[in-house]
């Protein structure tokens, strides 16, 4: 059974219904890195340029992070964080962020340059690592191997849905090149740029954080505490037996159990008894 069944469905639920708040996330944070990015090149030529890229790149693991924490918001159904409280929580996973990405991203290309299959291996059992960090507060490091253990078992099933989201990315960018084209090459590849990472990046954050959450949820044991899956043993009854007596120590009761046989005669001949025991109450003798 493939647990990531319906994700695709279920991430595009979710991006409608609260689309209007996960667009506002990703417009704002491109806007101002735009902004930025195009001061730095207007005022320092080659270092501004530099600069830019720089804001570019920082600007995207903002974004990764803040779109996860709110995935992570509105999975109660209603979005709790206003746009700058979601990138406030998120801000102090940044620098975690960015390093996981950058050596993930290293690798990654290392690996698709070299033979293809390693690269893709690589985005496969590293596909959760962004959701690790921000939703455990994993460090960057350890959240390779927590990635991967979650990923175990289920990595043809992560990696088709990556294939698909992919291929949506695709299309979608196809499809804004084609509109944008009649524009001047400079502002049409910018807009398109903008825009196309602005409805992509809320869908592509959903995905991967509740494909996280599947994972989670079928990687945590049954039962996994001393106690069946709770702290504490059930509370009620004050006896360790569940109201009821003791089993019989050593072979014999020490006393005779409550409605049960009566003791055998004292001092006389004839052989004990039996007595059906009585019922007192309304419920069915046991």
């Amino acid at each position: 059974m493939n647990p990531l069944s319906g994700v695709l469905g279920e991430a595009w639920g979710m991006y409608k219904t609260f689309a209007k708040h996960l667009l506002a996330i990703a417009f704002v944070i491109y806007l101002v890195a735009a902004v930025i990015t195009a001061l730095l090149a207007l005022a320092g030529g080659t270092v501004g340029i530099l600069l830019g890229t720089l804001v570019s790149v920082i600007a995207a693991f903002v974004l990764q992070a803040t779109l996860v924490k709110a995935v992570q918001d509105i999975r109660d159904g209603q979005a709790d964080m206003s746009i700058g409280q979601t990138v406030s929580s998120a801000l102090p996973y940044l620098a975690p962020v960015a390093g996981a990405s950058i050596l993930a991203g290293i690798a990654i290309t290392i690996g698709l340059l070299l033979i293809i299959v390693p690269g893709l291996f690589l985005i496969t059992i590293w596909a959760v690592i962004v959701p690790v960090i921000i939703i455990e507060q994993s460090g960057a490091l350890a959240s390779f191997g927590r990635s991967r253990a979650l990923v175990r078992g289920h990595g043809w099933h992560v990696f088709g849905t990556l294939v698909l989201v992919y291929i949506i990315m695709l299309v979608v960018n196809i499809v804004l090149g084609l509109i944008f084209s009649t524009l001047p090459h400079v502002l049409g590849d910018g807009l398109s740029s903008v825009i196309s990472g602005t409805l992509i990046s809320p869908f592509l954050a959903l995905v991967v954080t509740l494909v996280y959450y599947r994972l989670v949820g079928i990687s945590a044991p049954a039962g996994g505490g001393p106690y069946g899956g709770y702290a504490q043993p059930p509370q009620g009854g004050g006896d360790p037996y569940g109201g009821y007596q003791p089993p019989p120590q050593g072979g014999g009761w020490s006393q005779p159990p409550q409605g049960g046989w009566n003791q055998p005669p004292q001092g006389g001949s004839e052989p004990p008894t039996q007595q059906v025991p009585r019922w007192d109450g309304p419920e069915q003798p046991r």
